[in-house]
């Protein structure tokens, strides 16, 4: 049996995936009301499934909502600050009672703060890892034990090229998206041990997107893409269980070259993409 097996596992890694149907698969998505997060809640929307929509901007999450019920599916929009694990555990607990169990998770809030790292504000970096990782945790542990116990769902951690490689004036950011795709990692293997294979997870993995995230971002070889292209893409992942979804498709080969050049010629690969955008230097040399 052993000897057959592997000639078919050999021969799906050159098939493609097929895809999955999520029609009336009850959504969450944490900060939805702009860029990706609300250009995926319409990727959503299309495939007829139940939406709930956190942000902390209430005008934008509504109007997330309100598009997505123009597009024919069922939205719930809440006012949510990610930052803080009461404000998750109780919105979950009212999602829960009021809606019902949540079988797609997409842990998509983020913050930034582009400025050398010493000159941060603690508060600032403070902020940045309790959105971007810790909240992963709340929400985790508010939702996924009924996919576990229903042995059916999905987890998506949106991380970023961040959590991959190093960029200057961006470090707590950085931090924390290497610790979502360690996160993602983890939650992916302690399923696997569980059991829990009907419990499936995905890692976004984007290069810049035009959403305001950061001002002014431009790279040589991979520009910025629009949340709409990148939703899309997170969509099709998403369909065909995709384990870790890099957008666009060429930052797999860069970031595989990146782990095996030398780092003097990785260094020199990064410094080819040009990578900018809006910072602020704080630091200054002391005078003596």
């Amino acid at each position: 049996m052993k000897a057959v097996s592997k000639p078919k596992a050999l021969v799906k890694l050159f098939i493609s995936a097929k895809k999955k149907s999520i029609r009336g698969e009850l959504v969450l998505i944490t900060g939805s009301g702009h860029g990706l997060g609300r250009a995926t809640a319409y990727e959503f929307a299309k495939h007829q499934c139940n939406l709930v929509l956190w942000d902390i901007n209430k005008d934008g999450v509504e109007e997330t909502a309100e598009e997505c019920r123009r597009l024919g599916a069922t939205a719930h929009a809440f006012v949510v600050d990610c930052s803080k694990r009461k404000d998750i555990y109780k919105t979950a607990e009212k999602v829960k009672e009021e809606i019902g169990d949540v079988s797609i998770l997409m842990n998509n809030a983020g913050v930034v703060a582009p400025i050398d790292v010493v000159s941060t504000d603690d508060h600032d970096i403070q902020k940045i890892f309790e959105v971007n990782i810790i909240a992963h945790h709340w929400t985790t542990k508010a939702f996924v034990p009924t996919m576990m116990r229903n042995n059916h769902g999905h987890v998506i951690t949106v991380a970023s090229t961040g959590g991959h490689i190093v960029i200057p004036f961006v470090v707590p950011y950085c931090s924390s998206k290497f610790a979502a795709v360690g996160f993602h990692r983890a939650l992916t293997a302690e399923l696997t041990a569980l059991g829990k294979h009907g419990v499936k997870t995905s890692c976004v993995c984007p290069m810049f997107i035009k959403s305001g995230f950061v001002k002014n971002p431009s790279s040589r070889i991979m520009p910025p893409m629009e949340p709409e292209y990148v939703a899309k893409q997170v969509m099709k992942g998403i369909l065909t269980n995709e384990r870790m979804i890099f957008i666009p498709p060429l930052l797999k080969f860069i970031l595989m070259l990146d782990r095996l050049l030398p780092d003097r010629a990785a260094a020199a690969l990064w410094g080819l993409h040009e990578i900018k955008f809006d910072y602020v230097i704080g630091y200054k040399d002391e005078e003596n």
